[in-house]
């Protein structure tokens, strides 16, 4: 089970997308959220690693 959000920002002339994942954490039950900002043409590409 995984939870995608995806934010736009704009900064100047730039388009910057803010990406947060929800990862399983190994050994456990437990997930931790992983967030990162990035051109909106990879922000897919990011999401869908593991």
């Amino acid at each position: 089970m995984a939870k995608k959000s995806v934010a736009t920002l704009q900064s100047g002339s730039k388009r910057l997308t803010k990406a947060i994942k929800m990862v399983k954490k190994n050994g456990s039950d437990s997930y931790s959220f992983v967030e990162t900002i990035i051109s909106p043409d990879l922000a897919n590409k990011w999401l869908d690693k593991q």
